[in-house]
This record gives C-alpha cells, sequence and structure tokens, in this order.
C-alpha cells in the first residue's frame, strides 16, 4: 500500500528540504503533500522539486486556520483513508522591528496552537505504524525557563487545551508588559518551542496505549541550527549552521522510524539523541 505523507511550511527552508526527502524516499511507492498556505508559492515550490525529477502534491493548509486545516485532513481521508507520515513544521518568524507585544500572539497561534490544531485534525488519521513529528528547538526543555514557571507545564497530568491556555495567558503577560516579573525569558520564541514540546508530550501519554498497540510514534524535532531566512537575522555567526538538506536528514530519521520502533515516544530529539524535558534529579 502506498505511503502517505504530509510537510506543512513545505515551500521553503526546512520544510521544503523535508517535502524533498521524502519523495525521494517514497519515490513510486508514495504520495507526499507539500502543504503550504500561499498557492503561488506552493505551486513554485512544487514545480521546482518536479523539475528535480521528483514527484510530489501541493496541499492548501494554514495552520493559523483550525478550518484550513480540519479541511485538508478531510481531503487527504477522503483520498486515502489515511497518512502514514505526518511532520508539523510551519512556523511563524519573529521580526527584530516589530515589539514582542504586537507579534506575540500571531507567533503563538501560528506555532502553538497550529500544533494543537495539527495534532487534533491528523491524529485520527494516523495509520498503524504512522510518525507524526513536530518541528521545534532545544529550547524546549524546562531548564530554558524559569524554575518559577516549571509547575505551569506538568505534562504527565495537563490536557493540550491546558497548554493551550498556558500559552494564552504567556501571550497576555507579553501584551500588558507582565512577562519579565513573571520569569518569562525575553525571547518570545523560547516558551513557544517548550508549549510545543508540551503538546508533544501530553498527546503521548493520551496516546500511549492506543499507541503501543498500533505503533504509532509522535516526537518533537530539533534541526539544529538552521540557514534560513528565518534564522539569519538572529545569529550573529552562521559558520556552523547546517543547511536544510543537512538538517532535514535527523528529522526525516525519525518520520522515518522502522516499524516496531518504540523509543524515541514523546520525546524531544536532536541529531538522535533524546533532550530530556525535565532536569534530572
Amino acid at each position: 500500500m502506498a505511503r502517505i505523507a504530509l510537510v506543512t511550511g513545505g515551500n521553503q527552508g526546512l520544510g521544503l528540504a523535508l517535502v524533498r526527502g521524502l519523495s525521494r524516499e517514497f519515490g513510486e511507492d508514495g504520495v507526499v503533500y507539500l502543504g503550504a498556505r500561499d498557492r503561488g508559492r506552493g505551486e513554485a515550490a512544487v514545480r521546482g522539486l518536479e523539475a528535480e525529477g521528483l514527484a510530489l502534491r501541493l496541499e492548501l493548509i494554514d495552520v493559523s486556520d483550525g478550518e484550513s486545516v480540519r479541511a485538508c485532513a478531510r481531503r487527504i481521508a477522503d483520498r486515502h483513508g489515511g497518512v502514514d507520515v505526518v511532520i508539523s513544521n510551519a512556523a511563524a518568524r519573529i521580526s527584530k522591528d516589530v515589539p514582542d507585544e504586537r507579534q506575540v500572539r500571531a507567533f503563538v497561534d501560528t506555532n502553538n496552537h497550529g500544533t494543537h490544531r495539527m495534532i487534533e485534525a491528523f491524529g485520527p488519521l494516523l495509520n498503524d505504524g504512522a510518525r507524526f513529528v513536530v518541528v521545534a528547538s532545544a529550547f524546549g526543555t524546562l531548564e530554558s525557563l524559569d524554575p518559577r514557571l516549571h509547575a505551569l507545564f506538568d505534562t504527565d497530568r495537563m490536557s493540550l487545551d491546558d497548554v493551550a491556555d498556558v500559552m494564552n495567558r504567556y501571550v497576555d503577560a507579553v501584551e500588558a508588559g507582565r512577562a519579565a516579573a513573571e520569569g518569562w525569558p525575553d525571547w518570545i520564541n523560547v516558551p513557544s518551542k517548550v508549549g510545543q514540546v508540551a503538546s508533544v508530550r501530553v498527546t503521548a501519554r493520551q496516546w500511549a496505549e492506543e499507541a503501543a498497540r498500533r505503533d504509532i510514534l509522535i516526537n518533537a524535532a530539533c534541526p539544529g541550527l538552521v540557514d534560513t531566512d528565518a534564522s539569519r537575522p538572529w545569529f550573529d555567526d552562521m559558520s556552523q549552521a547546517a543547511s536544510p538538506d543537512q538538517a532535514a536528514v535527523d528529522v526525516l530519521w525519525l518520520a522515518l522510524l522502522p516499524a516496531g520502533t518504540r523509543e524515541p515516544y514523546g520525546e524531544l530529539v536532536q541529531y538522535r539523541k533524546v533532550l530530556p524535558f525535565k532536569a534530572s534529579l
């Protein structure tokens, strides 16, 4: 049976490299959907990969729009019945020239609530043996946060709605100018990544019994520093940054773990190693 894959944010950077890698891996034995929110950019990306001899399809999906995500899931379900690989990669950018209070809401809505929307819409479509990967960051551990905030991310007990509530309260704090006093870090990317990894951990806990029975894995991936338009403004030295195609290799390893693999499960993984969410005692 043909394998089915979807990569969101697939028209540029790491997402495009992930689509390229999956298309090469699947060949004629699968269907890879390049997910993009802009039709023109998506079609241009598809043409570019087709010029490389690869076969893929465009799917319009905007993770900041719940109906767009659900509609994409319905279309894939109608065509194929399910999906084997989902890489939730779409992310909003942060601008250095825009105050945090003016961009944090849209940023969290795309990166965090978008992750939530993808899990809720595509979780029910996962075939036996499926792999679900959320592209996050090494910043997504509790070590990145003030200890005062650790209890907010008790992933052993909270629900996805609880994670969403924490992130909404964080947005409110940034917009109201309270974030620093509450212990939140200066860079809005850090709490967002912790929230993404928390969502993966909560989902893994909730899916655990069925996932073990049906050979399903969900994990978060840190691709490391990648040389893209989104990352260049934030790092003075990009000499050690990987190209998108180089960074895609380990993310694809996680998305294509062979049948019967039990670990990692519900973890943040960088360079094929688990980064502990909680500090060891």
